[in-house]
């Protein structure tokens, strides 16, 4: 089974960067996916972006082009670059893995995404202040 762990969150500025980071651990099947999800005090958890075993990635239409998803260079990690950091990117940020279909639905919100469903790491926070 394969465990996740972020890190990179942290407290910054408005207009600040920030680079969050996922360690996949385990056995996790070469076809899987990787994204990341976020949930912002009293809403709802929403889809950032995912990462395809080949690279493809799929963003939520719903997030600024200020994300940017890629692969780390150890094996089996991911990271998002944020840019511009803005108040409203305050959040806890998740790692996911999982079939990539699965992942996709869920990043882009054909598929309500749910902590208690599939596999996630602990979460990494962001907070940001104006």
């Amino acid at each position: 089974e394969v465990q996740l762990m972020e890190s990179g969150g942290g407290s910054v500025q408005a207009g600040g960067s920030l680079r969050l980071s996922c360690v996949a651990s385990g056995y996790m099947d070469s076809r899987y996916s990787m994204a990341w999800f976020r949930q912002a005090p009293g809403k709802e958890l929403e889809g950032v972006a995912a990462i395809d075993s080949d690279g493809s990635t799929t963003y939520n239409k719903e997030m600024p082009d200020r994300f940017t998803i890629s692969r780390g260079d150890a094996e089996n990690t991911m990271v998002v670059q944020i840019n511009s950091l803005q108040p409203e990117d305050a959040a806890m940020y998740y790692c996911a893995a999982g079939v990539a279909g699965m992942i996709r639905s869920r990043v882009t919100g054909w598929a309500p995404p749910s902590l208690s469903k599939g596999c996630w790491g602990q979460g990494t926070e962001v907070t940001v202040s104006s």
